[in-house]
């Protein structure tokens, strides 16, 4: 299979691509004797510097908005996004938790929950909450419930956001004006950093098909931030916390970019996970942890393409507005 088809459709299934190589950010016996096991993770500074837990907590107090990467399923990376809550909720409890994680349609359904209006079930079930919502992401909302924090429910539907994948960005106008209120108003479609990176990340494919493809991607990053920069229209002072998927927040290409085309005046931090074969580019803004990195999905490339094929699958019973 073509790798466009293989890292391209898993960008548009799970709401991000995976990683991009660059040279080795550490040896792998010093990888070896800081990082014991998958939950452990070293910090550092943009300039790479050593850092603890609080001393990150404090140098972000500046931002009014702090993403926090992940590779979706990593023990480390979800262990950190916890960890880090709470440690800027110590710094500043005037916070809010966003998350790619659940969509604006359920946003009603996260706050019965936050409210005690309904069980974990249902939040699960009516708030179709991700299949590793209990190990991943529980930590996050039952904390931001234990101290009543609001959680913004910022990403865009998947099924609409597939649908833009196959009809392009035109796929908006035809969406009742409810539905059209779940994504942002306005796409980034222009040839900027995160478009390049995602386009090569493609590597192959129809011209057409991949411009169709970017508007779905970057439909998720413009939705979540849109999301974010309405949230603190109407709470200004508070700070939010951001949890999504790795590319997203990488570099500030996505979407941080999106955030500061909507108000320039927000400070926007990342904090990305890397592993010693993967990093951010050299003068990247970023904060970095260190995490062991995750075990080959696969080895035979027979049976990656299989698992491809079914997840393209799943978009044969789509159903899209003509």
């Amino acid at each position: 299979m073509k790798k466009w088809l293989s890292l391209g459709l898993a960008s548009l299934m799970f709401g991000c691509t995976s990683h991009t190589d660059v040279a080795d950010i550490s040896d792998a016996g010093t990888a070896a004797r800081l990082l014991p096991t998958m939950y452990d993770s070293t910090i550092q500074s943009p300039q790479g510097q050593p850092m603890t837990l609080d001393q990150l907590a404090e140098a972000l107090q500046a931002a009014d908005i702090v993403l926090v990467g992940e590779w979706h399923g990593h023990p480390g990376a979800h262990l950190m996004q916890a960890r880090l809550f709470a440690a800027l909720y110590q710094h500043n409890p005037n916070m809010a938790l966003s998350m790619e994680q659940f969509t604006r349609d359920k946003q009603h359904v996260v706050n019965q929950y936050l409210n005690n209006e309904i069980g974990e079930k249902t939040l699960i079930k009516e708030g179709k909450a991700w299949p590793n919502y209990s190990s991943d992401y529980r930590p996050l909302v039952e904390f931001a419930k234990m101290n009543q924090l609001d959680v913004i429910a910022a990403n865009a539907p998947k099924s609409i956001v597939r649908c833009i994948g196959q009809q392009g960005e035109g796929y908006l106008a035809l969406l009742p004006a409810m539905e059209r209120r779940w994504v942002a108003e306005q796409l980034t479609l222009g040839s900027d950093a995160y478009h390049d990176k995602f386009n090569a990340s493609m590597h192959h494919g129809d011209e057409e098909k991949t411009k169709r493809q970017f508007a779905a991607q970057t439909a998720w990053d413009d939705t979540m931030a849109e999301s974010m920069v309405d949230y603190l229209a109407l709470h200004p002072g508070k700070q939010i916390i951001h949890v999504a998927g790795r590319f997203h927040v990488a570099e500030g290409l996505g979407t941080a970019s999106r955030i500061t085309a909507r108000n320039p005046d927000l400070n926007v931090m990342m904090v990305t996970p890397v592993t010693k074969n993967t990093g951010v580019a050299e003068g990247s803004p970023d904060y970095t942890f260190e995490v062991m990195p995750l075990p080959a999905a696969y080895v035979d490339q027979d049976k990656m393409a299989a698992a491809m094929a079914a997840i393209y699958s799943r978009n044969k019973g789509l159903e899209c507005y003509k």
